[in-house]
């Protein structure tokens, strides 16, 4: 294991470790903060498409915005875990239409669209345990985002890359190694950091 794979693996398991102290009253309240500041986020407000996910256990919750999206009118894209932790996915079209899945997920349970779909999306919600001042994000190491984002730069997609969080998972660093990619955004019940995008090279 390499020393960033084991200061990632340090890292999660503190940030799980203070995940879990909370209640639920502290999640649903979370919960409803980060769906106002998600709201607000322009890059979430005006996006036709958003490909997001359902929060689960002491996640940063995103049901409240997940239903904000889509009765305001965006098209809210959900995940399917598939066996090889590859994801597919499909439209969301309410709580009602969500069933338990394998490790605890919920998942829509209307027509699969492919992996490509995420594709089409104009803004990603990426979940995450942490984040830094570059915009490096910590997940929980399935790599099924990993695949996702690489799927994206195949495709020359550029969608806006947003991650929910808690205050205090935005941390000082965020050990990366070369697959790791920047988000564009976080949004945390205290508010909204963006990070600054790349800079294209000249070809002039």
């Amino acid at each position: 294991m390499t020393d960033d794979m084991s200061d990632k693996a340090a890292l999660r398991s503190q940030l799980l470790a203070a995940r879990a102290r909370l209640t639920s009253h502290d999640v649903e309240a979370a919960g409803e903060r980060l769906a106002r500041g998600a709201r607000e986020l322009a890059e979430l407000a005006e996006a036709s498409t958003v490909a997001a996910y359902v929060s689960v256990g002491r996640e940063p919750g995103t049901r409240a915005l997940l239903d904000t999206l889509r009765v305001g009118g965006t098209r809210v894209l959900l995940p399917v875990l598939l066996p090889d932790n590859d994801l597919d996915w499909a439209a969301y079209e309410g709580a009602e239409h969500l069933a338990k899945a394998g490790r605890g997920l919920l998942e829509p349970t209307g027509p699969r669209l492919g992996p490509e779909a995420v594709c089409a999306a104009d803004a990603v919600l990426l979940p995450g345990l942490a984040v830094d001042g570059r915009g490096m994000r910590l997940g929980r190491g399935g790599g099924s985002y990993d695949r996702v984002l690489a799927r994206l730069a195949r495709a020359g997609a550029d969608p806006a890359l947003v991650v929910l969080l808690y205050a205090n998972e935005v941390v000082a660093r965020v050990p990366e190694e070369p697959h790791d990619h920047p988000v564009h955004a976080v949004v945390t019940p205290e508010g909204v950091r963006r990070f600054e995008r790349p800079q294209e090279p000249s070809t002039a």
